[in-house]
């Protein structure tokens, strides 16, 4: 039987060893860069026409979302988003593999998730051989500013990330997590709700 040639897309989807330089690869990050261009020299009036662009250049979106610019990316096409999705100033995504993110999703400025890894011996990273592995983001959850979202990490949903966190393991449901590496520092409970109730007189 003969062999089965995968093509450095197919490795890079597949979550194998390839190499980024590939003529093919190069080519759809330019046209991303193409529209992440158009996109950032918009004047700020033309709402509708970035969300238009994003459009195009996402995998999937839904009805309610907002990207500040700049806005940067690798290739657009692996990026899904939910539903009432925002992210201010500066939101980075290396999109190798899925970035997956569900409904009420925030993102503060200075933002950035990584989907691909490089070798830590030289002699493959200068071969320019590199691997990439999904992001997964669930519903209602914020993601401070300056955050790092490294590869394979799946966040849980009801999840706060605290500012300049570094996520390198999974979040589960329900905690508010930070630090450097990040860590769950406690859940998240109707106590916390009550407080803004109570401190900020919400409903009032």
């Amino acid at each position: 039987m003969e062999a089965i040639v995968l093509t450095e897309k197919q490795k890079m989807l597949a979550g194998k060893a390839y190499q980024a330089g590939d003529a093919e690869l190069s080519k759809e990050r330019l046209k991303a860069r193409e529209v992440v261009y158009e996109f950032n020299n918009l004047a700020p009036k033309f709402i509708k026409q970035r969300k238009e662009l994003l459009k195009k250049l996402f995998g999937k979106t839904e009805k309610m979302f907002y990207v500040e610019p700049p806005f940067r990316c690798d290739y657009g096409y692996n990026i899904k988003i939910g539903d009432n999705f925002y992210a201010n100033f500066n939101l980075v995504i290396l999109d190798c593999a899925k970035v997956s993110i569900g409904n009420n999703v925030f993102i503060a400025p200075n933002v950035a998730i990584y989907t691909a890894g490089h070798p830590i011996h030289a002699h493959l990273r200068d071969q320019e051989y590199e691997w990439a592995q999904p992001v997964t983001i669930g519903n209602s959850v914020w993601i401070g500013g300056n955050v790092v979202i490294n590869a394979g990490v799946k966040i849980g949903s009801n999840v706060v990330i605290g500012s300049g966190s570094v996520v390198t393991k999974d979040i589960p449901d329900n905690v508010l997590a930070f630090g450097n590496p990040c860590k769950v520092i406690r859940p998240i409970t109707e106590e916390d709700k009550d407080y803004y109730y109570k401190n900020f007189k919400l409903g009032e």
